[in-house]
């Protein structure tokens, strides 16, 4: 039987690589040449029949000649492929899979946001926007909150000046709606807010609030409570419990706080909702007289009710996330579960 010389057929596999014109037919060629059962693998098989001076030799030949095929299909698959990327219809092959672009979605703390909105103007709400840098006025003052409130402190807001500092909640966009128009009044204002807090998996420095004001004649705490015991069956998707406490705001009074039946034990009680079976989600109350006479209302003529909440905190209760650090880590595995979650 004849002897094969590895380079006679290194040329000859150089060739019919070269020749192939798609991935597919390379792919042929290579497992020909190269596979388990390929020509070159039934070459080196064969190196133990040949006489024990010969094998050495026809053995590091061999191996050469599979070394040398492998680096020259990768080369040509490279051409092909870029051949392809580069938009050439004749080398277009239909059997490749397709490539399917990742697709973005809103973050999670978006689509909250977007659904409070909806729901509140469902109800006749507007939405109402202020700046992020705000005065001592409008952040503290006119909110009717005293000289010594610990919130005035640096070591609780972040101040850029004698008299400027990030806004630390929603309420001075209620003051600035208020100067601009006069009653009636119904608006929401989600936006950024900013406080010193230690970032853990209950606080962050830097965290969204919605808050909602309503101003006209005859606004009682009836159509308060009526309207956050809508908002609650519209969000939650179902009937939960609700009950308002006494609470103390100094821009409202009377004040409560709003808790729901826990939505992750059903108000059986479980360590999210510390055994209660209930947790709470915002706060509310009627708007207090001194705040009206400040943006030249007539708290004798009409009366309003307001309400502000921590979209982030909601979102942690409807989805069961366990720590708001994840809100704010972007990692696309824990992202992406949310995907249409509003």
């Amino acid at each position: 039987m004849a002897r094969v010389e590895p380079d006679q057929v290194l040329t000859e596999a150089r060739s019919e690589i070269e020749a192939a014109s798609d991935p597919a037919a390379l792919e042929s060629v290579r497992v020909r040449l190269l596979g388990r059962k390929g020509e070159i693998t039934g070459h080196l098989r064969s190196v133990s029949s040949l006489p024990p001076a010969e094998r050495p030799a026809a053995g590091q030949a061999w191996n050469r000649v599979r070394r040398e095929l492998a680096s020259a299909v990768e080369a040509r698959q490279a051409q092909l492929e870029s051949r392809i990327r580069g938009g050439n219809e004749d080398v277009f092959d239909p059997s490749l899979p397709g490539r399917r672009p990742a697709l973005g979605l809103p973050h999670v703390l978006m689509q909250t946001l977007d659904r409070l909105v909806d729901i509140f103007r469902s109800l006749g709400f507007a939405v109402a926007d202020g700046p992020e840098v705000e005065t001592a006025h409008y952040n503290f003052t006119a909110l009717n909150i005293p000289e010594d409130h610990p919130t005035r402190d640096d070591h609780d807001s972040f101040f850029l000046g004698p008299d400027l500092l990030l806004r630390t909640q929603m309420s001075p966009v209620q003051i600035h709606t208020m100067e601009g128009q006069p009653p009636p009044v119904r608006v929401v204002s989600p936006g950024r807010v900013y406080r010193r807090d230690h970032f853990d998996a209950s606080h962050s420095p830097f965290f969204f609030q919605m808050e909602g004001l309503a101003v006209d004649e005859d606004v009682t705490l009836g159509d308060l409570k009526g309207t956050l015991h809508e908002f609650v069956r519209r969000f939650f998707g179902r009937e939960l419990g609700i009950r308002f406490r006494g609470s103390y705001f100094p821009f409202t009074e009377p004040s409560l706080e709003l808790d729901i039946s826990c939505t992750v034990c059903d108000g059986q009680g479980c360590p999210v909702c510390k055994r209660t079976g209930w947790v709470e989600i915002l706060g509310c109350g009627m708007v207090h007289p001194n705040v009206l006479r400040g943006v030249g209302y007539d708290p004798d003529r009409v009366s309003g009710y307001a309400f502000g909440m921590g979209p982030d905190r909601i979102t942690m209760l409807r989805h069961r996330i366990p720590d708001i650090r994840h809100l704010y880590e972007n990692d696309l595995r824990f992202l992406s579960q949310f995907r249409g979650a509003s």
